[in-house]
């Protein structure tokens, strides 16, 4: 039998990155943190933590760490059924979430501000692309996602939510001195491209569309759904933006589409651990519902 404490401990480990910030979250002393560490791991046969910075969960500890996150969820669900609604409110439940910055800054705090209050969560929403969302609900970091990968994870159930649309916006003067003929392949291999970071490749895969090739263009970096935009209004580059905001300024004559037409869809899933869970199943629900009304 596995420790709980000691799972507890594990998972606090991961999530705060040190033994020392997970001894502060615990209020116990960094040597208690690593003897329940060292135990644990004697009981397993296996390094569960890389002592990195931040600690992370080895391969053999991923299990682990989804595991102790659904015992933690069932365990509070199963405490606030069976107490007393006399006694004190709620026990507060951490939801872990990882989600695309697009839909952050689009759909999904919409969703998040669905559930009922009387759930009583905490929300620790983690941001990364939608072709990686799914690794941290792989390595048990996180109990949901919003990820671009259909096949479901291990343990795990997936759900088709609809696709966001991305047109490929610039500024007036910037299409006029960079695409005088239009997307040609010499205009996107030389004319400055807006990307989010070094993992996001939608402006490549939409040059492709066009060029057929791989194309290298001069690129800005800027990690931030409202900075990317403004970017791209501004005439720093072009960018793949959502097509509902796209909209506004195209209709006020300030940007153009230089695809005239041509677009991007990007096909959005929804994967959670596959647990009896009274919080998932309400995440769930509220997350379909404002996708099914935002996404194509």
């Amino acid at each position: 039998m596995l420790d709980s404490m000691q799972l507890r401990t594990f998972v606090a480990v991961v999530r705060e990155g040190s033994f020392e910030a997970a001894a502060r979250s615990l209020h116990v002393t960094p040597s208690a943190v690593s003897q329940r560490i060292k135990a644990l791991e004697q009981a397993v046969g296996q390094v569960l933590i890389r002592r990195s910075k931040p600690c992370r969960a080895t391969d053999a500890g991923r299990p682990l760490l989804r595991l102790a996150g659904q015992v933690a969820l069932l365990e509070r669900e199963a405490l606030h059924a069976a107490r007393p609604p006399t006694v004190g409110g709620p026990a507060l439940t951490r939801v872990t979430i990882v989600a695309n910055e697009d839909s952050l800054g689009t759909w999904f705090v919409g969703a998040m501000a669905l559930l009922p209050t009387e759930l009583a969560l905490l929300f620790d929403v983690r941001r990364d692309d939608e072709d990686h969302t799914a690794e941290l609900i792989r390595d048990g970091t996180a109990m949901a996602a919003v990820t671009a990968q259909r096949e479901a994870v291990q343990g795990c159930r997936v759900e088709r939510l609809g696709a966001m649309r991305y047109v490929a916006l610039a500024r007036v003067g910037f299409a006029a001195r960079h695409f005088p003929d239009g997307l040609t392949e010499a205009a996107l291999a030389s004319a400055p491209m807006m990307a989010f970071d070094r993992k996001d490749q939608l402006q490549h895969r939409f040059a492709r569309t066009v060029t057929r090739r791989r194309i290298d263009p001069p690129i800005h970096y800027v990690p931030s759904f409202d900075g990317f935009n403004e970017a791209v209004r501004l005439g720093l580059g072009w960018g793949m933006v959502p097509e509902r905001f796209a909209r506004a300024d195209i209709a006020a004559g300030h940007c153009v589409d230089l695809g005239a037409g041509r677009h991007l869809d990007r096909p959005l899933y929804w994967q959670h651990w596959r647990v009896a869970s009274a919080t998932l199943d309400a995440l769930t629900a509220a997350v379909r519902a404002v996708a099914g009304a935002e996404l194509r």
